[in-house]
This record gives structure tokens, C-alpha cells and sequence, in this order.
């Protein structure tokens, strides 16, 4: 081992809430230094996020055309869309962002970090001495227990957003928000797409009406959705995969993209030998990100959302908390969107998890086409649909979400509402720009008022 170096704070991982974490503490004035396994931006910025949404756009794009008045469907040049998404993810090279780093005066070492100890931590061959250690190793995908379904065999999220042709036909394992953007992305690009969801609908943790919604969006662009349908075993046949439902039916494709869940990487990670615990969903935290005695955790290794905004908005609280400030993280208003087309936003409570908290509810879905004016110049057949969850007795919105063109940008209008607790009557009395999709709200807040 090399001599011991002290640093006020190491951090554990390069992704997005780990890159918050390294910035704001060296901003701060403090020595840090950062031990990276693979590539500094993580899986957001090289096979996630980033790729997954520049891949996205161009379909997109091509579609919309079809749907505005008097334009037509613009010709796709895959060779010029898979350089630019290779610009995207910067070629898969991190040297830049390595040397920033050090030219601002952080140790970077790329190499698998060990806790070794209180205050030790040891990376390649090196052994850096801390007070602070904040982990941020993320996740990766996890392959369910199907009989024939082995890794390096089969699409995880890495292979579906950095691929070089578009495979003839692809099994979709999984009818969550990565399935469902990268089924439709593959199917825009004109592969064949089946969606296998084993529950018995899409986007489980979202109202039902939204995977009904979808589903449809979906099936009319010939992807093939089976819900309720469970994938038994995995066979080759030839260079192509079948997957064999467990009521003997038999789906064969050039790939299989699996697409059921991530887990937290801890492997190897020592934290046993500081007192911190994890368990299958991840490192515990308190509400200041606190996993253990001078130990910080953020992003998906806590197992608290696995969206690229709470890791950066925890690795905040982190920072303010080893800085001395008073810092609480507040997970109410946290937004989830789906980049489908429509796009899916939603924030805080659905109805029945609202209900079964012993709110009393009062909820109103709203057709936007037939209120606004927008979704009409927005495209042809216009298609987006807004629901209001509220509390009846504190005149609060406690959730909403809607299924609609661009809801990702006007969700917003609701986790502000939601994480400030506006008064019903305050957002009803603010005027909308028109036209928007969010004079939605205007119009479902007359009818909650009504």
C-alpha cells in the first residue's frame, strides 16, 4: 500500500450525486478526493439519462411531424443519430471530467474503493485517512430469477442505449418507465417490440389509469403489450431468444432487453466495517443522509428513489449537513416522469394510497383537449389527460399526475404546489399563461372547487 493520504472528505462514486457531492465540498474550500470504478458521471451519463433521452428525441421528432397539420414524416439517418448520442456519452471516456478535477485540486482515483475502516478507505493501492466518507456507488441492473437468463446474453439498459444497428424484433422483460421508453424508442427506430409485464398492469406504482393509457399509446404504434404474462424460462435458438410464458407460449426475437428492476451496489464496498447496515433495497439513511458515524449516503445505493434528482438533491442535504448547516430532506414532492410519447409525470400520492393514509380525498381527472386550447395547436387529435389528488380538510394538493405532450416541464406547477403546501384557492386564484397544457391545472382546480 502507498502511504497514507488525509482528506476532509472522500467520496465513493462518480455519478450524478457523487459529482454534486465532490463539487460542492471542494467549492467549500475542502481537500476531497474521489474513487471511481468506471467512468466519472456514472450510469445516468453514459448508458442512461443521457443516451437513453438523446435516442429518444429523433423518434420523437419524426412522429410529431405526422401529427402536425399539413407537415410530413421527415426522413431518419440512423448513422447521424447514433454519433451524435456517441458525443452525448463523450465516446465513453471520462478524461476530461478527470482532469477538471484535478486541475480544481480533487484527488481522482479510478479504481474500486473499499471502506476499510473508520476514516480509512482504501482504493488502489492508495489508503486515504477521512472524517467524512459519502458513498455514492448507485445501481445496476438485476436479472430476475428466470431458468436460462444469464447476463452478458441478453440487453440490460447499457446494451439498449449504446447499440450500432437496430436488432429486427426485441422481448421487453419488464412494463416499467425503462422498458416502456426504450420499447417505444426501438420500435420508432423500426424493430418489432413486445412488452412482457408479469403484473397485471404497466407502471405499477402509478395510478392504473396511467398504464391503461399508455398501454394504448403504445399498442397503437403496433407494440405488443401482454400484461399478466410471466416469462417461465429463456432458450437460444440460433442467434435469436425465446421466451418461453409460463402458459407455454413461446416469444422469439433477435433480443432480449430486461428491464425488471436494479439493485444497490454494495458489494465490496466494507461497509460492515464502520457499524453501517444495508439490506437488499440499500443503505439506510436519516433525513440528513446520514448512513452511519461520519458516513454519508446518496443516490440509488440508499434505495430511496432511483431517479438522477434525488441523488443530486440528497448529495445537497449531504454537503449542508457535513458543512455545519441545517439541512433536511423532504421526499413528498419528489417527481417521477416517464419519457414515452405522451410523456408521464406524476408527483406525491396516488387516490389509494392517499385514502389509505386516512386523507380525506377529493380527486378530479380532466380530458385536456376538451378544456384547452393548446393541446389543439400543439398537434392534430390531440390526446393528454390531468389528475388532482387533495386533501379536503387542509385545501392542499397532496398529488397529481398527467399523461400528456411535455408534462414533464408543467409537473413542476404541482411539486411546487404539493412541496409548499399552496392553499387550493391561492393556485386557483394564479393566472395560467395561455395557451399551455398548464392551464390544466386552472381547469381541474374550478372543478375541485366546484
Amino acid at each position: 500500500m502507498a502511504a497514507d493520504e488525509r482528506f476532509d472528505a472522500v467520496v465513493i462514486g462518480a455519478g450524478p450525486g457523487g459529482e454534486v457531492a465532490v463539487s460542492r465540498l471542494a467549492a467549500a474550500g475542502l481537500r476531497v478526493a474521489l474513487a471511481e470504478r468506471e467512468l466519472i458521471g456514472g450510469e445516468c451519463a453514459y448508458w442512461g439519462c443521457i443516451p437513453s433521452k438523446t435516442l429518444l428525441r429523433p423518434a420523437e421528432v419524426r412522429v410529431q411531424a405526422t401529427r402536425t397539420a399539413g407537415t410530413g414524416e421527415p426522413p431518419q439517418r440512423w448513422p447521424e443519430i447514433a454519433a451524435y448520442r456517441d458525443f452525448m456519452i463523450r465516446h465513453l471516456d471520462d478524461a476530461r471530467q478527470v482532469e477538471g478535477y484535478r486541475s480544481d485540486g480533487v484527488a481522482v482515483h479510478k479504481a474500486p474503493a473499499r471502506i476499510a475502516g473508520p476514516g480509512r478507505v482504501e482504493v488502489g493501492g492508495a489508503v486515504l485517512r477521512t472524517e467524512r466518507i459519502v458513498v455514492a456507488t448507485g445501481s445496476e441492473a438485476a436479472l430476475p430469477p428466470i431458468e436460462g437468463l444469464r447476463r452478458g446474453e441478453v440487453w440490460t439498459n447499457r446494451e439498449a442505449t449504446t447499440f450500432d444497428r437496430v436488432p429486427e424484433d426485441v422481448v421487453v422483460l419488464g412494463g416499467g418507465p425503462t422498458g416502456l421508453e426504450l420499447g417505444q424508442m426501438l420500435r420508432r427506430y423500426g424493430a418489432r417490440v413486445t412488452v412482457v409485464e408479469a403484473g397485471e398492469r404497466l407502471l405499477a406504482r402509478e395510478d392504473p389509469a396511467v398504464g391503461e393509457l399508455i398501454g394504448r399509446a403504445l399498442a397503437e404504434e403496433g407494440i405488443d403489450v401482454r400484461v399478466g404474462a410471466r416469462a417461465a424460462r429463456v432458450e437460444a435458438d440460433g442467434a435469436r431468444r425465446v421466451v418461453r410464458l409460463d402458459d407455454g407460449e413461446r416469444l422469439g426475437a433477435e433480443q432480449l432487453l430486461v428491464t425488471t428492476g436494479r439493485r444497490p451496489r454494495l458489494e465490496g464496498l466494507g461497509l460492515e466495517s464502520v457499524g453501517v447496515e444495508a439490506g437488499r433495497a440499500g443503505v439506510g439513511v436519516d433525513e440528513r443522509c446520514r448512513a452511519g458515524e461520519s458516513v454519508w449516503a446518496v443516490g440509488d445505493v440508499t434505495g430511496v428513489a432511483a431517479f438522477t434528482h434525488v441523488a443530486k438533491y440528497q448529495a445537497r442535504v449531504a454537503c449542508e449537513d457535513i458543512l455545519g448547516r441545517p439541512a433536511r430532506a423532504d421526499y413528498r414532492a419528489i417527481p417521477r416522469v416517464v419519457f414515452t410519447d405522451p410523456e408521464i409525470a406524476a408527483v406525491g400520492l396516488g387516490e389509494s394510497v392517499a385514502r389509505s393514509r386516512g386523507i380525506e380525498v377529493a380527486v378530479v381527472r380532466i380530458d385536456l383537449p376538451e378544456l384547452l386550447a393548446r393541446p389543439w395547436t400543439y398537434e392534430r387529435d390531440p390526446r393528454g389527460e390531468l389528475t388532482l389528488v387533495a386533501d379536503r380538510v387542509r385545501g392542499i394538493l397532496v398529488g397529481a399526475w398527467a399523461v400528456a405532450p411535455l408534462a414533464s416541464e408543467w409537473i413542476h406547477h404541482a411539486v411546487l404546489a404539493i412541496r409548499a403546501e399552496i392553499p387550493l384557492a391561492t393556485l386557483l386564484d394564479t393566472p395560467a399563461q395561455f395557451p399551455t397544457y398548464a392551464e390544466g391545472y386552472v381547469a381541474a382546480l374550478e372543478r375541485l372547487a366546484g
